[in-house]
Parts: C-alpha cells; structure tokens; sequence
C-alpha cells in the first residue's frame, strides 16, 4: 500500500495541468479574444479553458427588453435571464471560443455543468436577497474531466451548472475555475490562472504597471486592511486561497498574454 501510495504521488507531482478562467474585456474583444486562443492552444500539456461572459448576456438580454437586475455587482438571475445567459454562455460564446481553437489545431469541447454531470451545484438559498437560479457548486467531477483530457481533449466550461433535477443554473466563472482546480488536483499538480484585462493585481488602480507580483495569505490580509484590495477583487481572491487551501500548487493572475514570450508582470498567489 505504502508502494502505491509512493507511486501515486510521483505521477502527480509529474503529470501537470493548467486551468485557467478567462474573461473581462477580453471576451467581448475578437482580435483580444483569438489571440489568446492562440496563445492557449499552443500551451504544451493537458489545460482546462473556463469563460464568462456577462457583457454580451446583459446586451442580449438589452435588446430582448429584458432589464439587467443587479446587486451589489452581482446578477440577479430570473428565469427570463437564465435563458439569455444560456444562450450566450452555453451557445454563442462557448462554440465561438470553441471553433477557434479547433482552427488552432487544439481540439476542444464545449461544456456546461450539466455535461456529463460535471459541475453539480444548488440554488442560492434566499437571505437578504434573493438572486433567482444563481447556482452554488456542491461537487466538480474531476474523474469524469480527466477521462476527457485522457482522450485528448481540451475541456471549455461555459458558467453554468445544474442541480441534477433538470435545473441549469448560472455560477460565478472564476468559482467554477477555482473548483475545477481543486476537483483536478486529486489527480495532477494544477495550476490555475485567472485571465482579464489587467496585468495582475494593483497596488494603484491608476498605474497599470503597480502590479504586486507576489502575496500570501499574509500580505493578502494587509493589502485588504489597507484598501488595495477591495470591491471587485475580493471575491476573486477568496476564490483564488480557497483553491490554494484546497491542492492547488499556485494561482496566478494577469492579462492574457500572460503564456507568451512577450508578457509583462503578473501576480503569483501562494500560501
């Protein structure tokens, strides 16, 4: 037993993978947009692609007549919306991202939590607030994601899950991202990458290149004392430690050229 369990850790600490969550502005920008795709497809070793896509949702959903309900920055997600938000998360923007890497020669698959029963989540309980079919992940299923990758394919998760009763519901793409990390580390030494339109976490919001390259839990408990860490960038970095807790070797974020020779600083999150 001792023997395989040895055995075991070798093939994890050997057999990497990267998940990484792509969104903000670059989404809505096509040529930003193809090359990362670009870039990603060309990342050596099995990868996970997770993406959002809000903008495009609230401008369909705009031109439909049907109202953006937010709260606190968060989307109030009612039935009307749910379609919408499956139409362009789960249609449009997925088979989008999902025809060009295929044109990249990365030959990938489109998903949502519903596929093969992959991203099992409840609906928010209501407290304050009620947010409608906004879903909260109970189980990723990291066995089902590995058998994907172990017949070559390159798994691309839209921001939906579902409750197992025939429910899909619409999650937080940087939670997805940070739960398949930790459902793929049982397996492999997984990396996950948060991707947007800044080059890593600022210590000034005015000055693109006051990036913090490193935190830890420590530095991370400082910067949010002190301010720098605050509104939008807070529940990213919940999810961002909750990984790192939970198997994830490192996290890190930045802009999308952040898997090219040309990329400029990012930040590294670690324990």
């Amino acid at each position: 037993m001792k023997t395989d369990n040895k055995k075991d850790s070798y093939r994890r600490r050997n057999n990497k993978i990267n998940v990484i969550k792509i969104g903000g502005n670059v989404i809505e920008d096509e040529a930003k947009l193809t090359a990362f795709l670009k870039d990603f497809a060309a990342i050596d070793g099995q990868k996970v692609l997770v993406h959002g896509g809000g903008k495009l949702a609230t401008l369909l959903a705009e031109k439909l007549g049907i109202p953006a309900k937010m709260h606190q920055g968060r989307r109030i997600t009612d039935a009307q919306t749910l379609e919408v938000i499956t139409m362009v998360y789960g249609g449009l923007t997925n088979k989008n991202i999902v025809a060009k890497l295929q044109g990249f020669g990365c030959n990938a698959v489109g998903l949502s939590g519903a596929d093969a029963n992959t991203i099992v989540a409840h609906k928010r309980p209501v407290r304050a607030i009620d947010y409608g079919f906004a879903g909260d992940i109970d189980h990723v299923d990291g066995f089902n994601i590995k058998k994907l990758l172990e017949i070559g394919l390159t798994p691309v998760f839209c921001a939906i899950s579902h409750d197992k009763n025939g429910q899909l519901l619409n999650t937080n793409a940087d939670t997805i991202a940070a739960e398949v990390a930790i459902a793929l580390s049982e397996f492999f030494d997984t990396t996950l990458y948060y991707c947007f339109e800044k080059n890593g976490v600022l210590r000034n919001v005015e000055d693109e290149n006051s990036v913090i390259e490193k935190i830890d839990k420590t530095a991370y408990n400082e910067l949010k004392r002190e301010g720098i860490i605050a509104d939008g960038m807070l529940p990213k970095m919940h999810n961002c430690f909750h990984a790192l807790d939970n198997k994830v070797v490192k996290v890190c974020i930045g802009n999308a050229t952040m898997f090219t020779n040309n990329r400029q600083l990012f930040t590294t999150l670690t324990l």
